[in-house]
């Protein structure tokens, strides 16, 4: 959540956890937790919170929260910063890419 309202990753708390999509999610504050819990949807990252560069080529990839871009109002996770800069290059392709992937991908084992 802090992603969008502070423009950086921020650690949560258990005090401040919901479940969604059979996880746990935490926040810093019951603002952004209740934020969150208004629509999920449009604060979760996407692709499960996998590398969207790796979904882009077809599988699944473990994410550092500093690697993040928001793009049109979603949340875009990257396995690394290195990772992100290629992703920048080509944002619009990349999404495309992984979202077409995602159905795919999603239901397999991650082996990262």
């Amino acid at each position: 959540m802090a992603y969008f309202t502070q423009s950086q990753p921020v650690k949560g708390i258990k005090e401040f956890s919901f479940e969604y999509a059979d996880q746990s999610w935490y926040f810093a504050s019951a603002e952004n937790l209740e934020l969150f819990k208004s629509n999920p949807e449009k604060y979760a990252p996407q692709f499960g919170g996998y590398c969207a560069y790796g979904m882009s080529r077809g599988y699944k990839a473990k994410t550092e929260p500093d690697a993040w871009t928001i793009v049109e109002g979603k949340l875009y996770l990257n396995y690394n910063t290195d990772v992100r800069t290629i992703w920048n290059e080509n944002q619009r392709g990349f999404i495309e890419k992984a979202n077409a992937n995602w159905p795919t991908v999603k239901g397999s084992k991650f082996e990262n």
